[in-house]
């Protein structure tokens, strides 16, 4: 029941509260191992989330783990949602569950990844995945601007938070250095005035 009413009772990143306003935070994330598929997403319905059946089975959360060990990995919380990208552009991707979609003149691939457990400190700690679309690379220290929010994170509201988020960042002397995403803490079936999303937007 604690998932309905919005509870998150995982592992979530580790960062730093480097300065707060009013509306969002200015926050310094530690470095992490993330695992992460890159997809079609026209190979599932034009579903952007088809690849976190690939994730989960490799973590094993839909039932045996699907990696060398193998293993079983805690989940993590959020799953976030990467700005559609340039095919020519590579940017660098940081958190937990992560889709980021990068859009060519012929299709948009989606990168999604799991940040893992913190105790996965380099790549190599990691089990090693059986599916070779799975891949796991690290991430360094990054620094976020982010801005927290309830209900249901459609386009129409994530595209308004986005762009207070970026004139905010903009009035205080910020760079911003790419994308933002989207941070989404509960499962679809959390009802919606209890869930917990972020727009997250990287700076210097």
């Amino acid at each position: 029941m604690g998932m309905v009413f919005g509870k998150i009772s995982v592992e979530t990143p580790k960062y730093e509260v480097i300065r707060s306003f009013t509306d969002y935070e200015i926050r310094k994330y530690a470095p992490s191992v993330i695992a992460q598929v890159t997809y079609d997403p026209s190979q599932f319905k034009g579903d952007k989330d088809g690849g976190f059946t690939l994730l989960a089975n490799y973590i094993g959360a839909l039932g045996n783990p699907q990696n060398v060990k193998p293993e079983k990995i805690a989940m993590t919380a959020p799953v976030i949602t990467k700005a559609p990208q340039s095919t020519a552009e590579q940017i660098a991707m940081t958190a937990p569950v992560v889709t980021k979609s990068r859009g060519g003149e012929e299709k948009k691939m989606v990168t999604m990844q799991f940040l893992l457990p913190d105790k996965y400190r380099k790549a190599e700690e990691a089990p090693k995945p059986v599916d070779e679309r799975v891949e796991i690379i690290e991430e360094g220290e990054r620094k976020y601007g982010v801005v927290r929010f309830g209900g249901v994170a459609t386009e129409k509201v994530v595209e308004e938070k986005v762009e207070m988020l970026k004139k905010s960042l903009e009035r205080e002397g910020y760079k911003i250095i790419g994308d933002f995403l989207l941070a989404r803490y509960n499962p679809p079936w959390t009802l919606p005035m209890f869930r917990t999303n972020e727009v997250m937007i990287p700076i210097e």
